[in-house]
């Protein structure tokens, strides 16, 4: 039986077809504040300063010190960054849109974002924005003049690339809510239904290639670490919370299966699952030396504890202090030497390092690079 699964898995190896490098004309993202490059700044107000300071000089709408991962994927496939959906001012969608904010969850909140902090742009209703921008946007073209300029060919929506970074907040919120452990596993198969049903809406518009990554090891975010009870003996040598990185581990574990389910679903769909989770854990754990990351645990903006990190006073917060109104969540001297931005995101230099580790197909399903994502997986036989 040994012999067996060992060529299995060399024959495995070798089915993929060779493959060019893929034109897409256009990129289409759904996500989390991971992704976010505006659209809960357009929608509640600007992400305060020092974010976007390293890279924009500016806040840009994104929590972070600069670029996000969906910003490297853009540069790499020679797209200009994907402007939010939800952004109406200065933005150009002729090379895709995002649909992603800050806060999102794959299932819906029963709450308000200034109740609990999650967004109420919930995967099934960034799935509908698109569908709109879809039909709403050939309709525009038609008028031509600048909105031809503006808004994607007709051929973009089934030749783009559509990319998932969701799913860590439906888990953190659960936690948040006082669900035990057991609670939170028990409600992911019917969190991946969900998220199944936006893939297959988008299919349904055209959508063909997918790059979908999995959730982070929250467990190693100051913010959960702060807010959520660990006992000594649950902290791993990395100095990250094991329960809740097992939670992420087992959601993974299914959202893998429901790619590959999909894949039977969907016969014209190229999917691919991208363990952002293993490049993560790696980075932090193990920092490698010629990186020059340090304190890998320690947010770069922030204030208090010993994270760098308070969930009262946030990254750019302010407050009065003695009649003066300061600035108590400040950036660190060097961002570029940090993981963690705000004790939630990352930097954009962990960002970038987390980009190169996964663009190279080391860390997806199949192991295809992000320059060949449109090459269909052969039918399960």
């Amino acid at each position: 039986m040994r012999l067996f699964g060992a060529v299995l898995l060399v024959f495995c190896s070798v089915v993929f077809p060779a493959a060019a490098s893929c034109d897409y004309p256009a990129l289409f993202n759904f996500g989390d504040s991971n992704s976010d490059t505006g659209g809960l700044s357009a929608a509640f107000g600007p992400a305060p300063s020092p974010n976007g300071e390293t890279f924009f000089g500016r806040p840009a709408g994104r929590y972070c010190d600069g670029r996000l991962i969906v910003d490297f994927i853009a540069e790499n496939l020679g797209l200009p960054y994907v402007n939010a959906y939800l952004d109406s001012v200065g933005s150009n969608f002729s090379h895709g849109a995002n649909f992603a904010t800050a806060g999102s969850s794959i299932r819906r909140q029963n709450s308000s974002l200034f109740k609990s902090g999650f967004s109420p742009f919930s995967l099934d209703v960034q799935s509908w924005q698109f569908s709109q921008f879809k039909a709403r946007s050939q309709l525009a073209r038609q008028q031509g003049s600048v909105f031809r300029r503006l808004l994607p060919e007709e051929g973009a929506f089934s030749t783009g690339l559509y990319t998932f970074d969701i799913g860590m907040n439906d888990l953190t919120s659960s936690f948040f809510s006082n669900q035990t452990v057991e609670q939170v596993l028990a409600g992911i198969p019917q969190i991946l239904n969900e998220f199944a049903t936006a893939v297959k809406s988008v299919y349904g518009h055209g959508g063909r290639y997918f790059w979908i990554h999995n959730a982070g090891p929250f467990g190693c975010l100051a913010y959960v670490l702060e807010r959520l009870p660990v006992k000594p003996e649950e902290v791993d040598p990395a100095g990250c919370a094991a329960p809740y990185n097992a939670v992420a581990q087992a959601f993974n574990e299914q959202l893998k299966a429901t790619v590959v389910h999909l894949r039977q679903e969907l016969p014209s769909a190229a999917l691919t699952y991208v363990d952002v989770y293993a490049a993560k854990y790696s980075l932090i754990s193990n920092p490698p030396p010629e990186s020059g990351f340090t304190q890998p645990l320690v947010a770069c903006c922030g204030h208090g504890g010993r994270y760098n990190y308070s969930p009262g006073i946030g990254c750019g917060a302010e407050q009065m202090v003695n009649g003066t109104r300061m600035v108590l969540g400040c950036s660190c001297a060097d961002p570029s030497r940090r993981i963690i931005w705000d004790g939630v995101h990352y930097t954009e230099a962990a960002n970038r390092w987390v980009f190169d580790q996964i663009s190279g197909g080391a860390f997806s399903d199949p192991p295809l690079p992000l320059r060949m994502a449109c090459t269909q997986r052969p039918p399960v036989s």
